[in-house]
């Protein structure tokens, strides 16, 4: 059962940060104790707190650890309910909220395969499978995976696609059963490259790297805070390069401290068939003393294709893209979220604008897409340069120097 897995580090060190409340046993947990907080571990600074007085939103990249990572924070006060938060944020995990989420669903308590029945492969992933082998793979599979699709599918047979895509979510459906009985130690390892990538690892490194979220509540919380609530959702993403099947765990927890209430709600990836190899993204609804209210956002993933000989340039593009995302996306969801209390013209405008459900929660839950989007079509672009620049310099050369 996900019970097993809920006691995440990382969910407990953030919702540590968030309930700051609780922590301080009685004493008035104030907004310069959040921001000294964030000062500290997550090198905001005095003009962001200055920007954020004035109705700005903060959005700050943050250290990584590999070059295939990107880690930012993100910080807007709100005038929003916590039910409110919560009730869009439940919505949005099995309603398809916005244009790019093609499919969506959710496992039950009992993973069965009516779950997966809306699912479906791309043609182009179907027939990538065909030549998939271990370490050369169009999609991310595990080798038992990429073996099983060698076997069992009878590529000559008329009806190879249908075949491909029932194992597909039969393997699938498998790997969801073992994650809700085994937790993290169930969690796939990829080996469609040479190199192999195992999601534990990514995952226990991401949540250990989080810049403001480690060595900041005692771990006494791990055994007094229970989730409000956990769930496995899939969704398929139209991702302008090619759709993306994901799979990821939610969890929420919610607390009424003394100011408010503070809720979490985290999303970690277990599962992603191109291009991520891991994600962990957080984002919170946190009261102080006032009350006053803040949507606190964190997020750090990783994806192939950072590294290289244009590493660099690459990197600096991405985190260009997806700061500005964030940025945007923040800000439409707080008009959005805020549109009750400002009238109907307000309310208008966010009708217009797509919703915050649509923007906060559309896609991997939550922000995921929204902020990377871009920046891996500017992969593309790179990687069609390098291919070209490779291709070219190839023809240079002589017969004898090739």
């Amino acid at each position: 059962m996900l019970t097993r897995v809920r006691h995440l580090q990382v969910l407990v060190l953030v919702y540590g940060l968030l309930c700051s409340a609780a922590i301080t046993a009685d004493a008035q947990t104030s907004l310069a104790e959040l921001q000294k907080v964030l000062q500290e571990k997550a090198a905001f600074a005095e003009t962001d707190f200055a920007g954020l007085a004035r109705g700005e939103t903060i959005v700050k990249l943050a250290p990584v650890l590999d070059n295939r990572e990107i880690a930012l924070s993100g910080l807007v006060n709100l005038r929003a309910s916590a039910e409110y938060f919560l009730r869009s944020y439940r919505e949005s995990l099995t309603q398809r909220t916005n244009g790019a989420v093609l499919e969506i669903g959710s496992s039950s308590a009992t993973p069965s395969p009516s779950d997966l029945q809306n699912l479906t492969l791309e043609p182009q992933d179907i027939e990538d499978l065909k030549a998939c082998a271990v370490g050369n793979c169009g999609m991310k599979l595990s080798a038992a995976m990429i073996e099983r699709f060698t076997r069992e599918v009878n590529w000559q047979a008329p009806d190879y696609a249908q075949q491909a895509t029932q194992l597909f979510k039969t393997m699938l459906l498998d790997y969801v059963r073992d994650y809700h009985a085994r937790g993290n130690a169930a969690l796939i390892e990829y080996n469609d490259k040479s190199d192999p990538v195992r999601v534990a690892e990514e995952q226990r490194e991401l949540s250990g790297a989080s810049s403001y979220l480690n060595d900041i509540f005692s771990t006494e919380l791990s055994t007094q805070t229970q989730p409000a609530e956990e769930m496995l959702v899939w969704s398929k993403i139209k991702f302008g390069l090619k759709p993306v099947i994901a799979v990821n765990h939610v969890t929420i927890y919610r607390r009424d401290g003394e100011f408010g209430p503070q809720v979490l709600a985290a999303s970690k990836q277990i599962y992603a068939d191109h291009y991520f190899d891991s994600s962990l993204a957080l984002t919170a609804y946190v009261t102080v003393a006032g009350p006053t209210s803040f949507m606190v956002y964190e997020n750090r993933s990783r994806a192939d294709g950072l590294d290289g000989p244009l590493g660099k340039f690459k990197r600096k593009i991405v985190e260009n893209k997806v700061v500005a995302g964030l940025k945007g996306v923040l800000e439409h969801s707080k008009l959005a979220m805020e549109a009750p209390l400002l009238g109907p013209d307000s309310a208008t405008v966010a009708a217009n604008d797509g919703g915050w459900k649509q923007r906060l929660f559309g896609g991997i839950r939550p922000l995921l897409w929204f902020m990377i989007i871009s920046g891996l079509i500017a992969l593309f672009l790179l990687r069609n340069y390098e291919e070209k620049t490779r291709t070219a310099g190839v023809k240079q050369l002589k017969p004898e120097e090739r």
